[in-house]
């Protein structure tokens, strides 16, 4: 996409879309709210592998995602070799036991009781894949130039979602850990200064006694989260 800056607009027919009589459009809305519904962040994972080019598919998904100026100011490092994986998981234990030793503060700790979080992380060893979700301050052009990235933080979190979504489709469980700082992945994956890790995103299948916590069934009702004005 380097070529893209610069350009003049330049409109083309709206490709793809396809219109729905209301019977469709609300089986296919009720379709896909019951197959996200059983969307679970897992931590119990199985070390049974995974496919890279599953993953690769699962990537390019998220990459259609809608973005400030069709930057798409992302990069996924994708991680199944066991010295990164374990590289990261002492890294991010490390912050971790920082973060639950005080870091933390007294509220945040209280509200991460019911989910059952702890300073150990070996689902950063045991799970066939880790991907690790970077933002692009900037981009570079065909010219060489370095071009500010838009929308980065809102355009990094609806991919993300959407690789959240081909992930389930495709069978898989994850967990989306968030050890701060996260620093450390943009030196194990080699990343530019200038490419900020917002995620690590934890794939594969789910451990045969693997357990969520009773607290993450409850989900607000839609009148809590929603405001309609008609």
């Amino acid at each position: 996409m380097e070529h893209q800056f610069g350009e003049e607009f330049a409109p083309v027919a709206l490709p793809d879309f396809e219109e729905k009589s209301l019977e469709e459009m609300r089986a296919g809305a009720r379709a896909f709210y019951e197959r996200t519904k059983k969307r679970h962040t897992v931590r119990d994972f199985s070390s049974k592998p995974v496919p890279r080019d599953i993953i690769e598919t699962c990537i390019r998904a998220a990459g259609t995602a809608p973005n400030g100026a069709n930057h798409q100011p992302w990069h996924f490092s994708a991680i199944s070799n066991p010295a990164m994986k374990s590289k990261i998981r002492l890294a991010a234990e490390e912050e971790e036991r920082t973060f639950y030793s005080g870091r933390a503060g007294e509220e945040w700790l209280r509200a991460l009781k019911p989910i059952g979080t702890d300073p150990e992380k070996p689902f950063l060893e045991k799970a066939p894949w880790l991907i690790s979700i970077f933002g692009q301050r900037r981009s570079i052009g065909a010219d060489g130039r370095k071009y500010k990235n838009y929308y980065v933080p809102e355009s990094v979190s609806i991919a993300t979602g959407f690789l959240l979504l081909a992930l389930q489709e495709a069978g898989l469980a994850t967990l989306t850990h968030t050890p701060n700082p996260m620093s450390f992945l943009t030196e194990i994956c080699n990343r530019p200064a200038t490419d900020k890790p917002y995620i690590l995103l934890v794939v594969g299948y789910p451990a045969v006694d693997a357990s969520i916590p009773k607290h993450a069934l409850e989900k607000k009702p839609l009148s809590e989260i929603s405001t309609f004005f008609e």
